[in-house]
């Protein structure tokens, strides 16, 4: 096998996969606009009401599909979320972390913006995570459902707090109750629990049963993402918005929009989770791992929705019952989301290589950890890589330059049999036994890499650990694009150099003008890659230079000639 027609399977393959991510990302379900925008507070006000789950329906018969009680959608429409603080029913939150706007009707959280995470590099602007717009409405949704649920088909209740806005000053932790009771007796304290440098809320209920009854009930959780916002992501990025949930057999499974249209979830499981996934970030409900939760999913007014449903409670008259959950916000750090729940750091989607990908991702950070700088640490571990995959490489190499010294050989053999295609590989494989030569031995080595450097690909595209990161001069931000194209051409020139290394004997002139333009192809692709993975391709193509040149030289010192 030629080195140059290996290189040309090698690019082709590449962009084929490239080719296939765009094909996905063309024909994935899209969704249509609704005609008309209400305003904020409609909005809000039938979010926060529709959709709520009906307990039975999902326990008795899950081929049913949720309903929605008219009652929790006729509600009169509340004060906007932009009203004065002292008429208002929404509290902010503010931790180190967060700045969150809690709707007291229902406890939901309405808005999440990530105090740590800036929207452009060097802004004073925060990400938001969780949105109220109408336009991009995303909300965490929580409550009580069920016989005596007060979000049952009562409506949702409406909270008190002991003040309109929350500082977490110094604190370690910051507990915000919220109250409710019901005419007959029935108490509900529902309380938010920020702790300090964490993305994870604590959402703890007290039930205190005054009334004379038994009273029985269950939570769910739930969120809910407008469908008119578009996925991002383009052919050299593509990054998935959806949902996603795990449960005790299937750990991780992405769910598409255009799926949930297509039939609603309905899984029970013991522990389990549900999440809205998009590019570096992640949120998440994680229910009592212990226990039996129902998981679920459904689009109701232009929105999709999943969530989950615990187990019943019973609290008999006078006495009080707890049930938690954790709601995760916040970036894709795969040792948090780990220890929340099983499968929930596989939302840092690595595809099928993950079980490479990880461990990848791990040596990068231990190496960042040391060098502090993340396009170092790329370095470092291009470095690495190559130096352990030397042996490949110098048995890829050798076997090619056999190859090639073979080709007088296979064109006396081509002459003496002609078309006698079976002669011709019977005696082709006597001449490769004779020279011990392995007609793979070209290819199989590639193939062995490829892997490596398709895990590599995912991990400097998902790894939200480089967003916004510095490398040195004008690159500023890994995780896009070289603004100034100066590492694609320079990976262009390096591809060129290693074309050029190697004689061209290929006799195919179709073959060889694709060989010929492949550097030029190649260096455009890169114009729209993140900065890291250009990084990452260009010290693998100096390496690679560097070690063939070594490899070369020992060949002609053991007689092997390493040109045809």
């Amino acid at each position: 096998m030629e080195s140059q027609r290996s290189i040309l399977i090698i690019g082709l393959l590449l962009v084929s996969f490239l080719l296939w991510i765009e094909y996905q990302d063309a024909n994935a379900p899209q969704t249509v606009p609704t005609e008309a925008a209400p305003s904020t507070t409609q909005t809000l006000d039938a979010q926060a009401n529709a959709g709520i789950p009906s307990v039975n329906n999902i326990v008795a018969d899950a081929s049913s599909s949720l309903d929605i009680p008219t009652d929790l959608e006729n509600n009169s429409a509340p004060a906007p979320l932009v009203a004065d603080t002292n008429t208002s029913r929404y509290i902010d939150v503010i931790t180190d972390t967060f700045h969150v706007t809690i709707d007291l009707v229902g406890g939901d959280v309405v808005q999440v913006d990530l105090i740590q995470f800036p929207v452009t590099q060097g802004a004073d602007d925060s990400y938001q995570m969780l949105s109220p717009q109408d336009a991009t409405l995303y909300i965490a949704q929580s409550g009580l459902i069920g016989q005596d649920g007060p979000d049952g088909s009562g409506g949702r209740p409406k909270f008190n707090a002991t003040s309109s806005e929350f500082v977490m000053s110094g604190q370690q932790q910051l507990s915000i109750p919220l109250t409710w009771q019901s005419a007959e007796g029935l108490s509900v304290t529902k309380t938010f629990v920020f702790s300090s440098n964490s993305h994870t809320i604590g959402v703890d209920y007290n039930i205190q049963n005054n009334t004379a009854n038994t009273v029985q009930m269950q939570q769910f959780a739930q969120l809910k993402q407008t469908l008119n916002e578009q996925s991002g992501g383009s052919m050299f990025m593509p990054t998935f918005r959806g949902a996603a949930f795990g449960t005790q057999d299937d750990v991780y499974d992405k769910l598409p929009f255009g799926d949930i249209e297509d039939e609603s979830l309905r899984i029970a499981t013991v522990g389990g989770w549900t999440g809205m996934l998009e590019h570096y970030f992640v949120s998440a409900w994680v229910p009592p791992q212990e226990e039996t939760n129902t998981l679920y999913s459904r689009i109701v007014q232009n929105t999709a929705i999943i969530g989950y449903t615990g187990q019943s409670i019973v609290i008999n008259s006078g006495e009080t019952g707890a049930v938690s959950s954790q709601l995760y916000v916040g970036p894709k750090d795969q040792e948090v989301l780990a220890q929340l729940a099983r499968g929930l750091d596989l939302t840092v989607d690595y595809g099928i290589l993950w079980w490479i990908a990880q461990p990848l991702f791990e040596l990068l950070k231990l190496i960042q950890s040391y060098v502090i700088n993340w396009g170092l640490a790329i370095i470092i571990i291009t470095l690495v890589v190559k130096g352990a995959m030397y042996w490949l490489t110098k048995k890829q190499y050798e076997s090619m330059a056999k190859m090639r010294n073979l080709a007088p050989k296979m064109a006396q053999l081509k002459d003496r049999y002609g078309d006698d295609r079976q002669k011709m590989s019977q005696a082709m494989m006597e001449m490769y036994k004779k020279e011990k030569v392995n007609p793979m031995g070209g290819c199989f080595p590639l193939l062995l890499q490829m892997p490596i450097f398709l895990a590599l690909y995912w991990v400097l595209l998902e790894s939200v650990e480089l967003r916004h990161a510095e490398f040195f001069l004008w690159i500023t931000d890994l995780s896009v694009p070289d603004p100034f194209f100066v590492l694609p051409i320079l990976t262009g020139a390096s591809m060129f150099l290693l074309q050029k290394l190697q004689p061209m004997t290929i006799q195919d002139p179709l073959q060889q003008k694709l060989l010929q333009y492949m550097p030029v192809a190649m260096s455009i692709f890169f114009f729209f890659f993140p900065a890291g993975l250009v990084l990452y391709w260009l010290i693998s193509n100096l390496v690679t230079l560097v070690q063939a040149k070594i490899i070369y030289a020992s060949m002609e010192k053991r007689g092997i000639s390493a040109k045809s």
